[in-house]
């Protein structure tokens, strides 16, 4: 059973997937608050989450990183946006992969 604001209790089922996300990314960030860990891994719990929602999804993250390190998978920008290094994987020919760094504050500095 969850509630997500503004709606009643219900069962897990009936929730939209942003809304199974949230409760879900809720409860993980509830527990490491109450006892945390020194990492956190993610594996696009951002995916289903509309872009107000990935908004505050940041700002947690963002606020909870003091405490715990995140290592999360992602497709989304504002998500990469926020974070300090960004870890990739290319295949310029078939069948071959590379891993591909960057420093984001590093890059910035190179630009500016």
């Amino acid at each position: 059973m969850a509630r997500p604001p503004g709606k009643r209790n219900s069962s897990i089922h009936l929730l939209s997937g942003g809304e199974k996300a949230l409760t879900a990314v809720a409860l993980v960030f509830s527990i490491f608050q109450l006892n945390p860990a020194p990492f956190c891994m993610l594996d696009e719990v951002d995916a289903p989450l509309d872009e107000a929602n990935v908004g505050r999804f940041c700002n947690m993250v963002k606020e909870m990183s003091e405490k715990v390190q995140f290592i999360f998978i992602t497709h989304n920008k504002t998500t990469m946006e926020m974070s300090d290094h960004l870890a990739g994987v290319t295949m310029h020919e078939p069948g071959v992969s590379r891993m591909v760094a960057v420093d984001v504050d590093e890059a910035v500095r190179m630009v500016g």
